[in-house]
């Protein structure tokens, strides 16, 4: 129960009276917002207390790593956040409160979840002051004893309990919501809350992502689209990786300074987002700015006034963070781009078909109904520039449309959707007139027409055929399972349908006794109402003993 978790519900409602966090929200243009205000105005907390400059920065700060990432997932999306509180946001991608370097120095020396050595060997050069903290961990620069410049990434301290607490507090308003919220259900709220509280925990384990990072380094290795820097070293809560050159994507103005070309920008890191989807099934699903650079010369050569430059190749994308990743089956992989496929060329009727024979809708849902609701909400979006898309609204509607025709979504798929979220804000960004249906038609196309290759699928089955014939030895033993599992299905439907007419025939008995039961109590207290003197109380005393023996037969 969420009274549970009252003394974390306290906290929060502290921190937001704190801050004052109300003064910055317009009840006029969100009037939804209007309860929330007055709740945050009636704590201890805010009174006598005015408005205050990045107000919610320090809230989310303060609330701990959940809320820093719900700050960072709304930093991209300019059309639903109003700018002043984007500005706010925008700098929990990089610039949240740092903790002391005293503090990250112990566990980079420590031996069990650190490095194990001594900042001198091995480091020749470490520099205190962080370069950038975010929401689960901080960044300092350091050179190795062979002159390479790295930076370290050191974990946050004692931040695993608030996660864990938080989502608790997550989980308990999922199974609320799952319990009355039809759309909730249908995007199996609960098991989202799950698999991210999973997702959040492992990206405390900094050697998974070592590992991630590794993985994505080498699928984009000679890669004219992205560079992923390489790990050196890592340990649970320390990871030692190569230095790179470059700004966040958000820095529109240095690339216009530069000379960089905007659209061919958004296009690389749209056709990179669906490399990752379709050619690896490996993609990287926390896409905020923070974590999208794109290569510039050394960064402290770059100035207000500064000439367009040229690196000797087209600027890349850099990698980083690779601490939370995706990844789809074959089969939904294969659903999703025929679905996208069929939306691109108009052909809803496909679509709802796609839908329905991945078993997403129930066999009594209306088709037509769906594949009409379906054209009038995503139809209009084949039309428009990402700068007129809103996706967001448009999850919405299509959230909305799943709930009313009780379709299944699986749980996958909302992180990749969250994914595409993240992508339309940077693309909106970056380069507002990308036209992301021309570009994604082709790679949807060719990857669709690789998979159902007859030669592909025909080497892919000579690959396996030894392992084939391997598991025919097992038919014998297989077969001789499957038989004596139907005998002994047999007689325990045999035994269960003893034990169902027996239920059956207990559930009688019992209705004769109640009737009985009913019966004689009724008589009894009719003839006691009736008769007068000494032998009204032995009736009643009658009707009272039919119903001690309905009670204790």
């Amino acid at each position: 129960m969420l009274l549970s978790h009252r003394a974390r519900l306290l906290e929060l409602w502290r921190i937001a009276a704190t801050y004052r966090i109300d003064t910055h929200f317009s009840v006029e243009e969100a009037p939804q917002l209007q309860s929330l205000v007055r709740l945050i105005r009636m704590h201890p907390a805010a009174w006598g207390k005015k408005h205050q400059p990045n107000a919610i920065k320090y809230a989310l700060e303060d609330m701990g790593t959940l809320f820093l990432k719900l700050g960072q997932l709304l930093s991209t999306r300019r059309d639903l956040v109003p700018p002043e509180i984007i500005a706010q946001l925008i700098q929990l991608q990089d610039k949240v409160k740092s903790f002391d370097s005293d503090i990250a120095i112990a566990q980079i020396q420590d031996p069990r979840h650190g490095l194990g050595q001594s900042i001198g060997s091995l480091f020749a050069r470490f520099d205190v002051k962080p370069l950038a903290a975010a929401s689960i961990a901080q960044v300092h620069t350091a050179a190795l004893h062979d002159g390479r410049e790295v930076v370290v990434k050191v974990v946050r301290p004692d931040i695993r309990t608030t996660i864990i607490t938080d989502f608790e507090l997550l989980r308990e308003l999922a199974n609320w919501a799952s319990a009355r919220i039809e759309a909730a259900r249908a995007i199996h709220i609960i098991d989202i809350v799950e698999d991210y509280r999973q997702v959040m925990l492992n990206e405390l384990d900094l050697t998974l992502e070592a590992d991630n990072t590794t993985q994505m380094r080498n699928n984009f290795l000679g890669s004219a689209l992205m560079y992923v820097p390489e790990v050196y070293d890592a340990n649970k809560n320390v990871m030692v990786m190569e230095r790179i050159q470059g700004v966040p994507i958000s820095q529109i103005e240095v690339f216009d300074q530069l000379g960089y070309d905007r659209a061919a920008l958004a296009e690389k890191g749209l056709t990179i987002f669906f490399t990752q989807v379709f050619r690896d099934n490996f993609f990287h699903a926390d896409m905020h700015p923070g974590n999208v650079f794109v290569e510039t010369p050394p960064v402290n050569t770059l100035t207000a006034n500064m000439a367009a430059v040229d690196l000797g190749h087209e600027p890349r994308y850099i990698g980083l963070d690779c601490a939370i990743m995706g990844t789809l089956s074959k089969d939904d992989q294969l659903i999703v781009a025929r679905m996208l496929l069929s939306v691109m060329n108009n052909n809803f009727t496909a679509m709802v078909d796609i839908v329905s024979r991945a078993g997403w809708i129930p066999p009594s849902a209306d088709k037509h109904a769906l594949m009409r609701d379906m054209k009038r909400t995503v139809g209009p979006m084949l039309q428009k520039s990402i700068n007129d898309i809103d996706f967001a609204g448009v999850l919405m509607q299509i959230l909305d449309i799943a709930r009313r025709h009780h379709m299944s979504i699986p749980p996958q798929l909302m992180l990749l959707l969250k994914t595409l979220v993240h992508v339309e804000g940077l693309g909106r960004d970056l380069y507002p007139n990308l036209d992301i249906w021309s570009l994604a038609k082709p790679i949807l196309s060719s990857w669709i027409k690789e998979q159902l290759d007859p030669m592909r699928n025909l080497q892919q089955l000579r690959q396996q055929l030894p392992e084939i014939l391997l598991s025919t030895t097992d038919i014998p033993r297989l077969l001789d399972q499957g038989l004596q599992s139907l005998a002994s299905q047999g007689s325990r439907q045999d035994s269960q349908l003893r034990e169902i007419q027996q239920i059956r025939a207990d559930m009688l008995n019992d209705r004769r006794r109640d009737w009985l039961a009913l019966a004689g109590f009724a008589i009894f207290i009719a003839i006691a109402t009736q008769v007068i003197g000494w032998l009204s109380p032995i009736f009643y005393l009658l009707a009272i003993l039919a119903v001690v023996w309905r009670i204790l037969a």
